[in-house]
């Protein structure tokens, strides 16, 4: 057997090159964190010291450079998919201004330092490029100070994009430019391709992203595939549009990003391999670049400082020019020049490139190697320093309800839709939530077994939520009850949210959902998300809100909006607003005070009758429609709203949620003799619906207006059903000229059929209001239906009314 010999310099053995590179990766963050230096400056650090200039442990050959350009395609991939596109178009006109002064201030700066050295005008604008280059080398020191929300980070990144794009294109212009006139021939060859691509890569990544993960279902490892494939391909195709790889990148996380859930686990698992491999191979191959040995003499160092002062100080300047056009404090200034200053990919690319056809010669590609060392050491610890008064003067801002902690319950009955299930919560737990989700199973009496098998019902989901990087609680309890153990459930844990999802049918006597999800409507007050998940919520590229009317008048609807917008901002999706038959103005400046705050597009539906058809031509495939529902008792509540989860469910078959806001807590219903008494008690027969509402209208209203409201009463129940219970409707109408609200009760010994209800009704109550109390109509129709739906009212009304005894209760007429 042979005994290895000693490993030479530079390292060659693949093996042991990854070996030193991942061991540099475990030790230089820790020591970095330990002389309090960030990560990020101490592995470019450490790459110039073991790299080819340094002692040579490593050289920068392939494998290197290989390592190094996926690290930095896949650093500007996270950066578009982080990107808060809601915020982002919030701030464009903020981002448009500093890209602007980030690319004009440099630039400017950076070719009269060029001509007054005496460069030619070309060389002075290929400097000039370089200064106005720069690259997101500090993100994820804001990302791990949980800063990217913030305004200024916001801007800084989206400026970016502008500034890094027009920097290309000068390089373009430059070098396409040589020898040749720029005239219309030229930019149309130039701005074409570019535009092509751009419009290319933005149409059809998404779609075919969207396609890809509605059918691969949640298959990780084909979903993370599948971003690689991406990331490459649109890197490599950058080339025909004239730009370079790093802005296909770019443009491939942006194209992605409303398919890929903040919180979720693929995004997770992006975050996870980049951090720990890819990015960390890229400042790496960054520090083998320094050569401080090429300041030998006294020009090529005067030629780097002025180099890194005059970037520095370029960068500095617009950074501060933004900050007080657009209104910043000092530390957000700092963060946004710590987040502009690095010079990296880009710059590098151009003065390359500029070598290549001989603009630059090697001492001047030296100095701006050294500069770029420069910048990439004094842009983190700007970001480090500043970034953490940043943060810390975010959590000094007073908190209101908004931002007051959420814990989140989900009752799991399914495994088929655990995993759809905790996405959702995973949305609606928001990103600064310290939380975990608690995943919720109900064994029956069925002994250990039934609870060994809830419990591992739980481990999908606990699974589920270790790939999120979020803690999820299994919590099992047992009661025969279901309903019982889940409102137990949520009482005990304190939740308050509950996540629990629904198969589109209605079972039992319920009009709602069924016998247990309606149970829990009446047994919880918190806020209550039914869901029936069809795909990821990744697909989804528009929320449609429907909003009842009155809705918006309830206590805890900015709570329900705050979920929607939730639910949009992690599918980076638009919101369209609903309005039904209510107060548009009232609905729209209560969704606008809900945070996070996404602007949202409306459409107002004047009639109930015309919503199914209105909602049936609007809503796609990629939309997730959202209800804001209202339980009985509370103002928003109509049989019309009991029956709306049912009709989207046949219209939104895929993605429908319905969310009931939270309720404040109340005090237990009066009996119904006490609360609501009939103006009118009439025994009618059992012949038609349209003949028993005319005789109960007989002698109330004159001629006119009691064929009116006959006529409106026909036709809203041949759309909607009013029956609360079988056996008890409650027609309604709004009349002009109504003096005062009137209740007429109808009751048939053998039932009226009314066309959609269940069976026939008994008891017909008849609510007329004046048409200009919309409110305190509304309000009538939930006291009746919360009196109705109290256990033993109906029956004890049946008993009251039975056939032979009197109909004695204020005004009689038999």
């Amino acid at each position: 057997m042979t005994l290895a010999t000693p490993p030479s310099l530079p390292f060659t053995d693949p093996v042991l090159i990854v070996a030193t590179a991942t061991l540099i990766f475990l030790l230089v963050p820790l020591l970095a964190e330990r002389v309090r230096v960030p990560g990020v400056v101490g592995l470019i650090v450490v790459g110039a010291a073991v790299g080819p200039h340094g002692v040579g442990l490593l050289a920068r050959d392939d494998t290197i450079v290989l390592l190094g350009t996926v690290g930095l395609l896949y650093l500007m991939l996270i950066v578009g998919l982080e990107l808060d596109l809601h915020e982002f178009a919030r701030f464009r006109n903020q981002s448009i201004i500093f890209g602007t002064l980030s690319f004009l201030i440099p630039g400017i700066l950076g070719a009269a330092m060029a001509l007054a050295m005496g460069y030619r005008p070309a060389s002075a604008l290929l400097v000039a490029s370089a200064f106005s280059s720069h690259t997101l080398l500090a993100y994820p020191i804001a990302s791990r100070l949980g800063i990217i929300r913030n305004a200024a980070v916001t801007t800084a990144v989206g400026g970016t994009i502008l500034t890094e794009v027009l920097a290309l294109l000068l390089l373009a212009i430059v070098v396409n430019g040589r020898g040749g006139s720029l005239d219309a021939a030229f930019w149309a060859g130039l701005l074409i391709p570019f535009g092509v691509y751009v419009a290319a890569v933005l149409w059809a990544l998404p779609r075919i992203g969207r396609w890809f993960f509605r059918h691969q279902g949640r298959e990780g490892s084909a979903e993370f595939v599948f971003v690689l494939v991406s990331l490459f391909v649109v890197s490599y195709l950058a080339h025909y549009g004239g730009v370079e790889p790093i802005v296909g990148a770019l443009l491939a996380g942006l194209a992605l990003n409303r398919l890929i859930p903040e919180h979720g686990a693929l995004m997770n698992r992006i975050h996870f391999v980049g951090n720990t491999i890819f990015i960390p191979f890229f400042l790496l191959s960054v520090g083998m670049l320094v050569n401080v040995r090429a300041l030998d003499t006294l020009d090529a160092v005067a030629f780097a400082v002025a180099l890194a002062v005059g970037v520095i100080l370029a960068k500095w300047l617009a950074a501060r020019a933004a900050q007080r056009v657009l209104g910043y404090t000092a530390d957000e200034g700092w963060v946004v020049f710590g987040l502009s200053v690095p010079h990296a990919a880009g710059t590098l690319a151009i003065v390359l490139i500029g070598f290549e056809v001989g603009l630059l010669d090697q001492a001047e590609v030296n100095g701006v190697v050294l500069m770029i060392l420069a910048t990439c050491m004094v842009g983190p610890w700007a970001v480090e320093r500043f970034g953490r008064r940043v943060a810390l003067a975010e959590t000094r801002r007073p908190r209101g309800p908004a931002s007051a902690p959420r814990r989140i319950l989900i009752p799991l009955a399914n495994p088929a839709t655990a995993e759809s299930l905790v996405e959702l919560a995973l949305a609606l737990r928001g990103r600064d939530s310290d939380e975990p989700l608690l995943a919720l199973s109900v064994a029956g009496e069925g002994g250990t077994a039934q609870v060994a098998e809830a419990e591992e019902m739980l481990r999908a989901s606990v699974l589920h939520g270790a790939a999120a990087g979020v803690p999820v609680l299994p919590v099992t309890r047992v009661d025969p009850v279901v309903a019982e153990g889940i409102a137990r459930g949520v009482a005990e844990t304190r939740s308050t949210t509950m996540v629990i999802g629904w198969d589109g049918r209605r079972t039992g006597e319920r009009v709602v959902f069924g016998t247990v999800l309606d149970a829990l409507l009446e047994r919880t007050r918190v806020l209550l998300v039914v869901a029936r998940p069809g795909r990821p919520l990744g697909t989804v590229r528009r929320v449609v809100m429907v909003v009842p009317p009155a809705t918006e008048r309830h206590p805890g609807f900015v709570e329900a909006a705050r979920a929607v917008n939730l639910l949009a901002a992690s599918a980076s999706a638009s919101v369209l607003g609903v309005a039904v038959a209510g107060d548009p103005e009232g609905v729209r400046a209560a969704h606008a005070a809900a945070r996070p705050r996404i602007a949202a597009a409306w459409e107002d539906v004047a009639e109930w009758g015309e919503l199914p058809e209105r909602l049936g031509a609007a809503i796609t495939l990629d939309d997730l429609v959202v209800l804001i529902g209202a339980r009985r008792a509370t103002l928003a509540w109509t049989p019309r709203v009991g029956k709306l989860p049912a009709v989207l469910a046949e219209l939104a078959p895929d993605a429908l949620a319905v969310i009931y806001p939270p309720e404040p807590e109340a005090d237990a219903p009066d009996a119904l003799s006490d609360a609501v008494a009939p103006d009118r008690v009439v025994r009618v027969g059992s012949g038609s619906f349209v003949a028993v509402v005319g005789r109960m209208l007989d002698g109330v209203l004159d001629e006119d207006s009691a064929r009116e409201a006959a006529n409106v009463v026909v036709r809203n129940e041949q759309q909607f059903s009013s029956e609360i219970v079988p056996g008890v409707v409650l027609p309604h109408v709004r009349l002009k000229g109504l003096p005062r609200p009137l209740l007429v009760l109808g009751v048939s010994d053998g039932g009226v059929r009314f066309p959609l209800a269940k069976e026939p009704a008994r008891l017909i109550f008849l609510l007329l209001s004046p048409a200009e109390r919309a409110e305190e109509h509304l309000r009538a129709l939930a006291d009746i239906a919360r009196l109705l739906t109290t256990p033993g009212q109906v029956a004890a009304l049946l008993d009251r009314f039975a056939p032979g005894t009197s109909l004695d209760w204020l005004h009689v007429d038999d």
